[in-house]
């Protein structure tokens, strides 16, 4: 979607930040899940590169746009070089945190074409800002944040403990999705349990998987598991814990 589409249907905070969430949904696919992909096509020995967020949730590698000025502010330039000058985690990172202030700019930049008023640019703040940043996805810290928020006082050992018991629970699993509000102890800590590839909210119609090395939960279609298939795995890994063991030249 180019800037012109985008001016024809996003006028209210509400549509900005439907463009927002799926611009930040392609990205953080390409920081976790595809980040097999994304680490390939930054390769240092190519010219400046950025990673391109779009709002059908896809994820593009390229180079900037060569127009001057740009149709919208464009990302960091240059993510690629450091690649291979840092830790792999640390280089994530900090891709994320540049991919943070892109999809800021962008949005506040149709706040200021669109004409926000005052009220409007809290709200289009407001809910970009329940959202866990990408950075605090790729890190984990969404998920830490979200253990520290439980409203009944308990720390983070004592949810780790009620994870792994799960499974001794006839209908209960670790390929099944979180648990109810009346299981976990309350409803703000089951609202809080985040997907560690998107990072969403648990929903109550939708399908979630553990992977059993890292005890994140994830949402089935965004890790292309099924319930079906999920049910023939004896031990899931996510994405990222499967990479960990890829060797790096």
């Amino acid at each position: 979607m180019d800037e012109d589409e985008v001016a024809r249907v996003s006028r209210t905070p509400e549509e900005v930040f439907r463009d927002f969430r799926g611009r930040r949904a392609g990205m953080i696919k390409a920081l976790t899940t595809d980040v097999d992909k994304f680490y390939q096509q930054c390769d240092p020995e190519k010219e400046n590169l950025c990673l391109y967020g779009f709002p059908n949730e896809t994820w593009e590698v390229n180079l900037p746009a060569e127009e001057v000025p740009p149709e919208l502010p464009e990302p960091a330039l240059g993510i690629n070089f450091a690649r291979d000058g840092m830790a792999e985690k640390d280089w994530l990172a900090l891709v994320a945190v540049h991919s943070d202030a892109w999809l800021l700019a962008v949005a506040f930049y149709f706040g200021a074409r669109f004409g926000f008023d005052k009220e409007s640019r809290r709200r289009l703040h407001n809910m970009i800002n329940n959202l866990p940043t990408i950075y605090e996805v790729v890190t984990g810290t969404a998920k830490q944040q979200s253990r520290e928020k439980n409203p009944n006082g308990t720390d983070k050992s004592n949810k780790s403990s009620s994870k792994k018991s799960r499974p001794a629970e006839p209908h209960k699993s670790s390929k099944m999705p979180p648990p109810s509000k009346e299981e976990d102890g309350g409803e703000e800590e089951h609202e809080n349990t985040l997907c560690g590839a998107c990072g969403d909210n648990y929903g109550d119609d939708e399908f979630w998987i553990c992977c059993d090395m890292c005890e994140k939960w994830f949402h089935g279609q965004c890790v292309r598991i099924t319930p079906a298939r999920a049910e023939l795995i004896k031990q899931y890994k996510c994405p990222s814990c499967s990479n960990n063991k890829r060797a790096r030249a």
